[in-house]
């Protein structure tokens, strides 16, 4: 059985090891592969698991001995699932493998906007703090998360660790979700979108990009906000318009901070790079190591179920 890894370094930078997926065939890794490498690569290849490397009808198509496409993600977008269903190849993903990296990312985003840390930080290795008469000093206000309400648009694996993270701070938790959630803890409030946007001093956004979301942060819904609210996007760059966004931010009216963006890498002239009031990081809330290990594990796990004849976590 030949199992071709397209795209492994996001994955696997060389941190964790290949030998369990190896234990259950010829195995080769690629840590990255181009479009024009893609056929050439899973040609011969039974299994072959992907993570931003896309599987389109036209790849399906010239790998006839293709048996299973493994996602080592949970969105299963690069893979045209129509065309793998017309071939009887079974298609996988790795879902839940770190709602704790995610939360726990979503409050180090929220604490550096409350704290300002690293504004700190370079103050004082510049020497402000040597050439200051008072014992301390602060360049920003800074601000307490007890007693502040945060909302969580989403409210599955990730968006039920971020609300427990955020009732541990003693604050107020609204979320909102497709459809009225019933039997939440009495600390948890639904409201829905219109009325969670108004109400919160921090938004969270964990939910899917799909038609219903494509865009859902615009300049209407922007315009419901708190003025100096702080949105927080972990999901998906394609929640957010994003030149909305960064006008609402260079008018002062309100701060973000994002793991995503609606094309990544990002282009240079995406507007939130030179946007006031935001932190961007590159898409790293879900890469601790023990994340990754999970996912790895459920990865490997899913390919030997198939082996098996049981196939686990499908997605066609």
């Amino acid at each position: 059985m030949k199992i071709v890894v397209l795209d492994g370094y996001t994955l696997n930078p060389g941190d964790l090891k290949w030998a369990s997926l190896s234990s259950l065939g010829e195995v080769e890794v690629f840590e990255h592969s181009s479009n024009d490498q893609i056929i050439p690569r899973c040609h011969q290849a039974d299994i072959v698991l992907t993570n931003k490397a896309v599987i389109s009808e036209n790849v399906i198509l010239q790998c006839p001995q293709l048996k299973y496409i493994g996602v080592t993600a949970t969105g299963t977008n690069v893979v045209d699932m129509n065309a793998a269903s017309e071939r009887n190849i079974v298609v996988t993903n790795v879902p839940a493998y770190g709602p704790d990296a995610v939360a726990q990312m979503v409050f180090a985003l929220i604490l550096q906007h409350c704290q300002q840390v690293s504004l700190h930080d370079r103050a004082v290795k510049q020497g402000q703090w040597t050439s200051s008469r008072d014992f301390c000093f602060t360049l920003s206000p800074l601000m307490s998360l007890k007693g502040k309400t945060i909302g969580i648009v989403g409210y599955g694996d990730i968006g039920q660790q971020v609300a427990k993270l955020a009732i541990a701070f003693n604050m107020k938790v609204i979320i909102t979700s497709g459809r009225e959630k019933t039997g939440l803890p009495d600390n948890v409030t639904w409201q829905p979108l219109a009325s969670l946007l108004a109400q919160s001093d921090i938004i969270s956004l964990h939910c899917p990009l799909n038609e219903a979301t494509d865009k859902m942060i615009n300049q209407g819904s922007l315009s419901l906000l708190k003025v100096g609210a702080l949105l927080v996007n972990t999901a998906r760059g394609g929640l957010i318009d994003e030149a909305a966004l960064a006008q609402a931010l260079n008018q002062q009216q309100l701060f973000a901070a994002v793991d995503v963006l609606s094309t990544e890498p990002p282009d240079k002239n995406n507007p939130l790079l030179s946007a006031d009031n935001i932190i961007i990081t590159p898409h790293i809330a879900w890469a601790t190591i023990e994340a990754r290990q999970n996912l790895l594990n459920i990865a490997v796990n899913n390919v030997k179920q198939f082996l098996n004849g049981s196939p686990i976590n499908t997605v066609n």
